[in-house]
């Protein structure tokens, strides 16, 4: 059995940004604008995980599938492996956790990770971008990923560590991390059932539970850099791209 899920978790009560997933770039929502995207990658079915009915309505709507989830999951990743374990727990091997919040990303990028995943012996993939302004170093909203050289277009690299801020990184190789994983449903799993580690909370980033239990994460190059919006300014940065 060789399919592929993307599923987008997805929910209002954002701090930095509520409703974020209802508001439109022209004239469309940014969760529609992430499930076309996810879409047209053209790896498998896409299912929106939510526990809002109003982001429910939307996608179905806008002709996707939503699953309504429990309201209290820590992360993301628990939020689809709720959607994996309803839906689809005997019929995918490789699922694809895309941020609801990247309506510009390139669905080559989604085809070219799930490929790697299938070529590649791992336990969980992502993508990255280069940093081409030095103050997305310095940007906490920008979340970094750290590989051991330089990443080519053909790498699938090991992570080795990811971060929001560093005081200083020399001649580290440091990439700019993009906000989608793609788990072997074994991996999915495991993750979901370890407790939230010590960086996890520290550094409010998911992946350092999976790099704290040894689970492998390797990284792709991607050649386009969506942004997540994470605040009212970047959605009038991505606007302004997507116009």
């Amino acid at each position: 059995m060789k399919n592929t899920a993307i599923i987008i978790p997805s929910r209002l009560s954002a701090k930095r940004f509520p409703n974020k997933p209802l508001a439109k770039i022209n004239n469309i929502p940014i969760i529609v604008h992430v499930m076309n995207r996810a879409k047209e990658s053209k790896v498998g079915e896409v299912f929106v995980a939510t526990p809002d009915y109003e982001i429910f309505n939307i996608v179905n709507e806008n002709g996707g599938k939503a699953v309504i989830t429990n309201n209290n999951h820590p992360s993301g990743s628990d939020r689809i492996y709720e959607v994996y374990e309803k839906s689809l727990k005997d019929s995918v091997d490789l699922i694809i956790n895309l941020q609801g919040d990247m309506p510009n990303i390139n669905p080559d990028s989604i085809s070219k990770l799930e490929n790697q995943m299938r070529k590649n012996s791992c336990d969980i993939g992502t993508l990255a971008s280069t940093i081409v302004d030095r103050t997305e170093i310095e940007d906490v909203n920008i979340v970094k990923v750290k590989v051991e050289k330089d990443l080519k277009n053909d790498d699938f690299l090991l992570a080795k560590d990811f971060f929001r801020k560093k005081m200083s990184i020399g001649n580290e190789k440091i990439y700019h991390h993009i906000g989608i994983y793609a788990f072997t449903s074994i991996a999915l799993s495991k993750y979901v059932k370890l407790s939230r580690s010590k960086l996890e909370v520290e550094r409010n980033l998911e992946q350092m539970r999976a790099m704290e239990n040894n689970i492998t994460i390797k990284v792709s190059l991607s050649d386009s850099r969506p942004l997540g919006i994470d605040t009212k300014e970047d959605l009038k940065k991505v606007a302004l791209e997507m116009s």
